[in-house]
């Protein structure tokens, strides 16, 4: 086990920082902000199998796939993190993208001794989800040799066809070759050795970024650079949702809050009805049409 970790580019020590303990809070502050600076660098390194990625997910999610994150430790907070940041920031349903962590809800917060170690953890978990060959599976793992990571994507394309996706910090990843989709970040060493949720997980969080962003701005989700799809569940959204219905038309604060409440805060089809001069069910049911993408909705209404 000792050679296993040494092995791994994540889990390397580096005895020039063996005295950190020892040097003033800002040194230490200014060494690891330098190494956090190189995470975007590493990332963009694999940008190509990243958008190669994004784009299998989106064709899958655009026939109602599912988009489900599975991993342990810091890497399945990660997932369970990116996971629920979707619902309220593009209004897809709870069940859309989901995040796994090995151990259960219970293991977000602390330790779940073994439940990393158990690929047959990950199998049941999965099939929990009644999985599909049009679902998509992100294994994530920072040494890319987790067991439940692993185990998940394994068992997602051998036994339903689900398309797979393996990301990890180290290179030649038993996870990466699991997938049919192998993103390997490599970071290098962190300033502690092996505390993996440093570099690694901010490339994983930078990742998932991508991947659940991009594949929903390819579902119609975004209308430019704006959340045409944001739920507005509280007043912040509200205020947000206004703005957005602003930006996107131009008009009075009087006639989009008349488009607003034509189409029950739908700021989608609140856009459609001001751009596309429709009411609001002929706005729903041009989206309905368009499967969700306003601008295909809007040259509908236009007759285009």
């Amino acid at each position: 086990m000792r050679a296993q970790l040494a092995s791994l580019t994540t889990e390397a020590f580096r005895p020039e920082l063996s005295d950190i303990d020892r040097r003033s809070t800002l040194e230490i502050a200014r060494i690891m902000n330098g190494e956090d600076a190189t995470v975007p660098a590493a990332v963009a390194e694999q940008l190509p199998a990243i958008a190669a990625a994004i784009d299998a997910t989106a064709e899958r999610m655009a026939r109602g796939g599912r988009l489900i994150y599975a991993g342990a430790g810091t890497a399945g907070r990660l997932g369970v993190l990116d996971a629920s940041e979707c619902p309220p920031t593009f209004n897809t349903d709870p069940s859309e993208v989901v995040g796994l962590i090995a151990g259960g809800p219970g293991a977000l917060v602390r330790s779940v001794e073994g439940a990393e170690d158990s690929e047959r953890l990950a199998a049941e978990d999965l099939d929990g989800l009644s999985l599909t060959a049009d679902d998509v599976v992100v294994g994530v793992s920072a040494s890319g040799r987790t067991p439940y990571a692993i185990g998940a994507v394994e068992h997602a394309r051998a036994r339903y066809g689900a398309l797979t996706v393996g990301l990890s910090c180290n290179a030649k990843s038993a996870l990466a070759a699991a997938a049919e989709h192998g993103i390997e970040v490599v970071v290098g060493p962190e300033l502690l050795t092996g505390s993996t949720r440093l570099k690694a997980g901010t490339a994983q969080k930078l990742v998932l970024n991508m991947i659940s962003t991009i594949t929903m701005i390819r579902l119609g989700k975004t209308y430019g650079n704006l959340m045409v799809d944001v739920r507005a569940s509280n007043e912040k959204l509200r205020a947000r949702s206004r703005r957005i219905v602003a930006l996107a038309t131009g008009a009075s604060d009087d006639e989009i809050e008349a488009a607003l409440a034509a189409t029950d805060g739908e700021v989608k089809n609140a856009i459609l009805t001001i751009l596309g001069k429709v009411d609001g069910p002929r706005a729903a049911e041009l989206l309905t049409t368009s499967r969700g993408h306003l601008r295909d909705a809007l040259d509908a209404s236009r007759g285009g």
